[in-house]
């Protein structure tokens, strides 16, 4: 019988991502990536992201996080996921202002916000290193790379910004992010050959200086209503090209966040989670895929 058998999965989402998260804190099992896609599977537990919890390894954290995209790959970082994460420690270890966990991406710090249901995520630095992202080849400046979609004389997206938030991403500026049918073009660019770990992909369009509206296709996931590390990654990215401020407002199909890239060079995300549902895990949900 596998040990997660029993265990609650809790339901979420932040800003309209599907986040289930799993405290396994008492105990030592790890998560399989057939695991993690019998649990997307099944329709009650299904999810963009699951963000296991494990017990701390690191002196001063608050729990060890284990990240699984909706086909049971590995992701290094979830900004929306670890405010759901921030919600379900305090429901669980009792309300306090500031909690650290780590992550594959390193150490993120959460904090609560005075309004409900809100939290802030500090998502650490950017990367912009060709090689850091990582690019399967050498490109001096990232800020836009050569990659187009369609006819070279009149491609549908190119020239693409690329960064890493804990994992990699390419931001294509547009002038109306529902023109593009990235539910097409994602699949394709995600396993384009330049992105040796795949990469998310996401359309941003520009509407002031405080303001961006993009969409997103999620590595290992598929089109998103909200991605938490997207939004940062078009927002250093903007800010990179002077199309904006530092600090912005970003509108995803699934809700807004509040984007803040400091002197220290930290990505601040704020934004709002929801509590869904708590569902038991059983065998039948267990052995949906690994069977």
């Amino acid at each position: 019988m596998s040990p997660l058998i029993g265990h609650t999965a809790r339901v979420m989402n932040g800003a309209g991502n599907r986040i289930t998260v799993l405290d396994l804190n008492d105990t030592d099992h790890t998560v399989t990536g057939d695991e993690a896609r019998a649990i997307a599977s099944f329709p009650q537990t299904s999810f963009d992201q699951l963000m296991v919890i494990h017990a701390p390894r690191v002196e001063g954290t608050a729990a060890t996080i284990a990240i699984f995209n909706t086909d049971g790959s590995s992701a290094e970082a979830c900004g929306n996921g670890t405010r759901c994460v921030g919600w379900h420690l305090e429901e669980t270890q009792g309300i306090e202002q500031s909690r650290m966990v780590e992550t594959a991406a390193g150490l993120l710090r959460i904090d609560r916000e005075a309004a409900p249901l809100t939290y802030t995520v500090d998502m650490g630095t950017p990367k912009f290193g060709w090689q850091d992202i990582p690019l399967s080849e050498p490109f001096q400046d990232t800020r836009f790379i050569e990659l187009h979609v369609g006819p070279a004389d009149n491609p549908v997206l190119s020239s693409p910004a690329v960064a890493s938030m804990g994992n990699p991403h390419a931001v294509f500026w547009v002038d109306d992010v529902n023109a593009i049918a990235l539910d097409k073009i994602g699949p394709v660019l995600e396993y384009h050959p330049l992105f040796p770990e795949r990469a998310n992909i996401s359309i941003a369009q520009v509407m002031d200086r405080q303001t961006l509206v993009m969409r997103t296709w999620e590595r290992g996931a598929g089109l998103t209503l909200a991605c938490g590390s997207a939004a940062c990654a078009a927002a250093v990215c903007a800010a990179r090209l002077r199309r904006t401020e530092r600090t912005v407002t970003i509108h995803q199909p699934g809700g807004t966040l509040q984007i803040r890239w400091d002197d220290s060079d930290h990505v601040w995300m704020t934004g709002p989670v929801e509590h869904e549902r708590d569902v038991e895990l059983t065998d039948t949900i267990i052995a949906g895929l690994a069977a």
